[in-house]
């Protein structure tokens, strides 16, 4: 019940994202949620994509480091206290944000949250027990 992000690790200067997107585009990938990190030098633009092969093949073909990582893709209800509703129950069982970031769901009122989690799977166990809902990669696509 895991999606897969990319990451890609991109020099802190003008027009570099412009070129990342280009070639996504080119490669007819299309971005379903985005983050970018940024330090003095370089940034870490993590993505979800429709498709994680062609992506990382025309990034890798125009030289950028590409890596993948399985995270989490759970919806939130779109209310006060809705994120809480999922990181409390986390907390509690001390499992750890590493990150996240959100995306619209156009097909719902509530919201999707990518997170990177110290512990996916325990994180995926304390979720299923609290009936939340987690997507998978292709769903995240479908939406």
């Amino acid at each position: 019940m895991f999606a897969e992000q990319i990451s890609i690790f991109v020099e802190n200067k003008e027009g570099r994202l412009a070129e990342v997107t280009a070639i996504l585009r080119d490669a007819n990938v299309n971005i379903r949620a985005l983050s970018l990190a940024d330090t003095t030098d370089f940034g870490v633009f993590r993505l979800i994509v429709n498709d994680n092969e062609a992506a990382e093949k025309a990034l890798k073909k125009e030289g950028f480091t590409v890596g993948r990582a399985q995270v989490l893709a759970v919806e939130v209800e779109d209310a006060p206290g809705g994120l809480n509703k999922i990181l409390d129950p986390l907390s509690e069982n001390e499992v750890n944000v590493e990150y996240m970031y959100a995306l619209a769901n156009p097909k719902s009122k509530n919201a999707v949250m990518i997170f990177r989690f110290n512990d996916h799977d325990k994180a995926l166990k304390i979720l299923e027990q609290k009936n939340i809902k987690v997507f998978n990669s292709r769903e995240i696509c479908n939406l």
